[in-house]
């Protein structure tokens, strides 16, 4: 069941029960012992399935183990959009939290009924222990009875589904100290088990009856039509059973994968395609993102009341003036498995239907491009999620189900598996926005910031299936009667905004003023990548003030301290600096004493933010060495991410999204010339190697009090910005321009005035 539209007059809900208002949606209490939970939100290996278990697990008072995590499917379940930025604790678990809280006050009143308490209260009476629900110590007096053998009864005894058959009204009840033990303490990963022992689990592991395989021959650039090609010798190959062309799609279907690639590597050899030289010159992606056309909007500012409503550049009691560009190339999702899909097509009876198994992040959203790209009704269409092998926005997985969808129907009845290759990954894939931001700031002759101005250029970060009246899916452009290629756009700011996503500072300015400049010619296709602008923004932001604070001969600590009232903000900063031993290091920025020799390649950084400016608080120290390459050898790492459900979950998601942060700093970047992507292998795609890891240490601070936020995008910017800061500690050279690689190094060392 989807959630319909919320009507203004309707009860504020928490998170998505706000369009997803049955309970049953949501719950099921079985007579067997167990309670089926069915969420929106998806498991990327982020943990979230866990996380939530535990919050069921807590709120109704039961045992974790009790717990069975159903995955997203449109046919059953609450549509809460896409599994993205951080979002699922807050919106599906708060969710579920009250979800639960009012399921366990449904049962308590039956309860108190069967156990014939007829007390005002009778339900405020029980308590629930692992699910056995019974008067509570103190309280056996206050009832009336046969209360021998009935003083207990339990959800699994009581289990109906019609209890929970009504919509949530958005009570809320206090439980006891008892019930209160499954969160907050770490607990066994539900889906780490069949990852250890190899048991099938991904996507690329589903074997159907009678299943086939397909795959598909992309279009070698942007903008590339078919012009030939030879099916009838591709369907004389052995195992061969259908070959498919529309427009410039083109695919073949076979019995067996092995036979699948086969084929696939002769149509690749036939195909003839005609191509343009489309793409940007990718030595200077900053001059391609600033130029027309371009839309720009002022994101937010900040005017002083004392000041004119159109102040000067440069207040009159400012004593210097600093600016300074950064920037990010297009970066890939480099997932470690290529996309896969499962589709099933069947024309009998009552009309087409579909069936879609994908590791989508948004199997609704998903539903609806699928319907519009093959001509069906969304109800036609069954789109069941599945765990792919990692996911860090929106990578191929859509465009990978929309290609299998388009081979099912040619081979009607039979499911058909197609699984991209390497180079379809690394190539086709939608990436990740370059993105250029300049800053300027005017300090005070007291030292404080005064002004701050922060542009960003880039091209839109969301491109989501689902959100549109034409599909954006990558066949879709493909096909005899194309769909226009849509351009992506940035989501408004108190959706999380995209490329002004963290271009607001959150530190203490007089005045400020952020404005973003969106290109309108996409001629790479972008799109959701983890943390969208934030990593570039608060890597400028972050990096701009150590700068200043080299300037002012000031301890970057010290100045960000300074500008920040935030206690939160001011909490996470001074733990990763005392983790780090901040205070006492061998050598800091602005120092006036030479570096020992022992740390003349050595440095340490700073930096810190918070996530969307509504997230999670996160800061963090790196020390690196700069040798021939740049090497971070340790990362500290303070988070506050609000209310914890699951300390692991959460230290977990702050160390991977740290180390894919390294990742992105030190070496990746896509490579292309005027007509065709290179990068579409490893070599030519280098991601960081085990042996390159840091080491992590994490402290996470609880504030139970305060509302849970996502942990898996917070890291990105401050990691990268703590690094071009450690990056200075150590060679007194400024890196704008990622990846840090040793030629960029190099490159702004001679860049540096004498």
């Amino acid at each position: 069941m989807s959630g319909a539209p919320v009507e203004a007059n309707v009860l504020n809900l928490p998170g998505s029960l706000n369009t997803n208002r049955c309970l049953s949606q949501w719950l099921s209490i079985h007579s067997d012992g167990t309670v089926t939970v069915r969420s929106g939100k998806v498991e990327l290996g982020q943990g979230i399935s866990t996380a939530l278990a535990q919050i069921v697990a807590q709120e109704l008072g039961v045992a974790a183990s009790r717990i069975r995590m159903v995955s997203a499917s449109t046919s059953a379940g609450p549509n809460e959009g896409m599994t993205a930025g951080s979002m699922s604790v807050h919106d599906s678990g708060a969710a579920l939290r009250q979800v639960c809280i009012e399921a366990r006050a449904i049962y308590l009143t039956v309860a108190a009924a069967r156990l014939n308490i007829v007390a005002p209260d009778g339900a405020a009476s029980l308590e629930v222990l692992d699910g056995t629900i019974r008067l509570m110590r103190g309280n056996r007096d206050g009832s009336s009875g046969d209360q021998g053998s009935r003083q207990s009864t339990s959800y699994w005894a009581l289990a109906d589904d019609t209890l929970l058959d009504c919509e949530a009204t958005g009570h809320t009840a206090t439980k006891t100290h008892a019930d209160t033990q499954a969160v907050t303490q770490a607990v066994a990963r539900l889906d780490i088990p069949d990852k250890v022992l190899g048991r099938a689990r991904f996507i690329h592991d589903m074997a159907l009856p009678g299943m086939l395989h397909g795959r598909v021959v992309h279009p070698p650039s942007a903008g590339a039509t078919l012009v030939n090609v030879d099916l009838a010798a591709v369907q004389a190959l052995p195992g061969v059973v259908a070959t498919v062309r529309d427009g410039s799609f083109l695919g073949v279907v076979a019995d067996d994968e092995y036979l699948a690639e086969r084929a696939l590597a002769k149509l690749a050899a036939l195909a003839q395609w005609q191509e343009v030289n489309a793409l940007p010159d990718m030595r200077d992606l900053p001059a391609f993102l600033r130029a027309q056309p371009l839309q720009t909007s002022v994101v937010a500012e900040k005017k002083p009341a004392t000041v004119p409503a159109d102040p000067p550049a440069v207040p009159p009691s400012a004593t210097l003036r600093f600016k300074a560009s950064y920037s990010r190339p297009f970066l890939a999702h480099a997932s470690i498995a290529p996309s896969c899909a499962v589709a099933r097509f069947d024309n009998q009876g009552g009309g087409a239907t579909l069936a879609v198994w994908t590791h989508s992040q948004g199997v609704y959203n998903l539903r609806a491009d699928l319907a519009l790209v093959l001509g069906l009704l969304a109800p036609a269409i069954t789109v069941q999620h599945v765990e792919g092998a990692g996911c860090y926005g929106h990578n191929g997985a859509d465009d990978v189900a929309c290609d299998a969808a388009l081979l099912a129907r040619a081979v009607p009845g039979r499911a058909v598996r197609v699984q991209w290759t390497r180079e379809d990954e690394l190539g086709c894939a939608p990436f990740g926005a370059a993105m250029a931001v300049e800053l300027a700031a005017s300090v005070g002759a007291d030292g404080v910031i005064a002004e701050w101005q922060h542009q960003v250029w880039s091209t839109g970060h969301s491109m989501r299936p689902g959100r549109s009246t034409v599909p954006v899916l990558l066949a879709a452009t493909s096909l005899a009667k194309p769909f226009e290629r849509q351009i992506a756009i940035n989501m408004p700011l108190a959706n999380g905004g995209g490329a002004e996503r963290n271009a607001v500072p959150l530190y203490d300015f007089a005045q400020w003023r952020a404005v973003s400049h969106r290109k309108l010619t996409m001629p790479i296709r972008t799109s959701s990548l983890r943390s969208l602008g934030a990593h570039c923004n608060v890597f400028a932001i972050e990096s701009f003030l150590d700068e200043i604070a080299s300037g002012l001969k000031l301890d970057p600590l010290e100045l960000r301290l300074r500008h920040l009232s935030d206690a939160r903000g001011r909490a996470v900063l001074e733990a990763a600096a005392h983790m780090a031993g901040w205070s006492s290091r061998p050598r800091h920025a602005g120092a006036d004493a030479p570096a020992s020799p022992a740390s003349a390649t050595k440095g340490m950084g700073i930096a810190f933010a918070k996530y969307k400016n509504t997230g999670a608080y996160c800061a963090v120290v790196a020390a690196i060495d700069a040798g021939h390459d740049i090497r971070v050898s340790k990362l500290w790492i303070a988070v506050d991410v609000g209310r914890v459900v699951s300390p692991d979950g959460v230290a977990n998601q702050i160390e991977g999204g740290a180390i894919q942060t390294v990742s992105w700093v030190l070496k990746e970047a896509v490579q292309f010339d005027r007509t065709r992507i290179l990068s579409n292998t490893w070599d030519g795609y280098p991601i960081l190697r085990f042996s390159e890891v840091p080491a992590v240490e994490v402290k996470v601070i609880d504030r139970p009090d305060q509302k849970s936020v996502g942990a898996g995008e917070a890291t990105h910017g401050p990691v990268a910005a703590a690094i071009a800061n450690a990056v200075f500690d150590a060679l007194g050279v400024r890196v704008r321009n990622m990846p840090f690689t040793h030629e960029a190094v190099a490159s702004a060392a001679m860049a540096e005035p004498a």
